[in-house]
């Protein structure tokens, strides 16, 4: 069974969604199985390497911490826009990170960029530097310091 279907999640999702999209009917479900079953197996061709992913209270912490940023970052960005005088510094500044999984990396993305103030711009995979753009760059090091504490720590533990 696991030869004709290598993903069943995936094909079960795929099906799924092509009946929702598509309504069901006796031809609609014919195809949407044969599309769902093809379309899976292309992820053979792909050959996806192993996440690392281990379910932990880190994963509950770190969502509830994003949370809490973007909520926090949202008031301090709309302060700054508003309030503040043009004096206020933008910059560039470049991570180290300890990262070298390419799924904590991809997560780190996600929340360095939907964090308001804050744009994931580069990463240099050969020195494992970031570049990330700041809206308010008063002190490098403590933004170094804020995510390398507060993400990359969490990340390392939830991506072995």
């Amino acid at each position: 069974m696991s030869r004709l279907f290598p993903y069943p999640l995936l094909t079960l999702a795929l099906f799924a969604m092509w009946i929702l999209l598509t309504g069901f009917s006796p031809g609609h479900v014919l195809l949407g199985g044969l599309v769902a079953a093809l379309v899976s197996r292309t992820m053979l061709s792909l050959r996806p390497e192993p996440t690392g992913f281990r379910p932990s209270m880190a994963v509950l912490r770190l969502a509830g911490m994003v949370s809490a940023d973007i909520v926090r970052s949202n008031i301090a960005v709309a302060r700054i826009v508003l309030f503040t005088p043009a004096e206020r510094q933008s910059g560039f500044l470049r991570l180290p990170v300890e990262l070298r999984n390419p799924y904590a990396l991809a997560v780190l993305a996600i929340i360095i960029t939907a964090t308001p103030g804050t744009l994931w711009v580069q990463h240099d995979a050969r020195r494992h530097v970031i570049l990330i753009h700041v809206l308010d760059l008063v002190d490098e090091e403590a933004w170094i310091r804020l995510i390398k504490d507060r993400y990359e720590r969490l990340l390392l533990e939830i991506f072995k």
